[in-house]
């Protein structure tokens, strides 16, 4: 399955070269990269256009948000990236209270066309 998820950037060039050396092959945690693996996460990309960041996602059947959810709560060097990368992101105006990552609305896919 295909998840798609946005973010903002606070908007400072500084911050946002920081944020981006710290998303550099092999410049995230190794528990980091561990934890997105363990729950079925196949493969994930974040995209950057200005101060706004697309995530896209593919999961395996065993993937569960919910279990991700909690272990990432669990999970002290996950807790840990979660607060340095809150010193770079903002929600988007779109938001719901307390989210962070916000799911986008597929409103185009060209399999679905004639």
């Amino acid at each position: 399955m295909r998840h798609v998820m946005m973010l903002d950037l606070i908007n400072d060039a500084d911050k946002i070269a920081r944020y981006e050396a710290w998303h550099a092959a092999g410049a995230v945690p190794a528990a980091v990269v561990r934890s997105i693996r363990a729950v079925d996460i196949r493969s994930l990309e974040i995209h950057r256009l200005g101060d706004r960041l697309v995530m896209v996602m593919e999961t395996g059947p065993r993937f569960s948000a919910a279990a991700k959810a909690a272990a990432d709560a669990a999970d002290p060097d996950v807790q840990a990236w979660e607060t340095l990368m809150d010193d770079f992101q903002t929600p988007t105006p779109f938001a719901r209270p307390g989210e962070k990552w916000t799911p986008a609305t597929r409103i185009f896919s060209l399999d679905e066309q004639p």
